[in-house]
């Protein structure tokens, strides 16, 4: 009988020693988690990058907008405008980037989109992408940014455009 029984061993504390094992590194594992995930958060939060050099010698002008609807009947709305190359090369390819302001002049919507110009060769005007009808020195073309579902919150005043990336040659 003795050899069943022995001497210092008490069940209930090995219990509780055993549960709060896991419970603790449970804890130490979810606070390993909780601050990866805030350094990644941080680290994506960084500056806007400056625009390229070459962005200053295309400028926007004529701007309108419109909107309409599509053969699915959702909504289609439009920027059209005419940019032009002030600078000295031909410009093959452009992003801009849209950003509608709600009634507080907060950001309500933001969009990079490549600046596509139209082409009047046919019945219709079609836009195209700059690398099919580049932009040379001193050249204006009529352009067209093409969005499916703008913000509820915009104002309806005419958005903010930044070009946030240029090809030339």
């Amino acid at each position: 009988m003795d050899s069943l029984i022995q001497p210092g061993a008490n069940p209930t504390t090995e219990r509780q020693e055993s549960s709060l094992r896991p419970i603790l590194v449970g804890i130490v594992i979810v606070g390993i988690v909780v601050g990866v995930l805030a350094l990644i958060f941080r680290a994506e939060q960084k500056k806007p990058a400056a625009p390229p050099a070459y962005a200053a010698n295309l400028k926007f002008s004529d701007l309108k907008t419109s909107a309409a609807q599509n053969f699915v009947g959702a909504t289609v709305s439009y920027i059209d405008g005419a940019i032009t190359n002030t600078g000295d090369k031909t410009v093959f390819h452009a992003v801009v980037q849209i950003t509608f302001k709600d009634d507080m002049g907060q950001t309500a919507q933001r969009e990079e989109l490549p600046i596509r110009v139209l082409r009047t060769g046919g019945p219709y005007d079609e836009a195209v992408d700059l690398n099919l009808s580049p932009l040379a020195p001193g050249e204006s073309k009529p352009f067209r940014l093409t969005f499916e579902n703008i913000s509820a919150q915009w104002n309806h005043a005419y958005p903010d455009l930044q070009i946030t990336q240029v090809s030339s040659k």
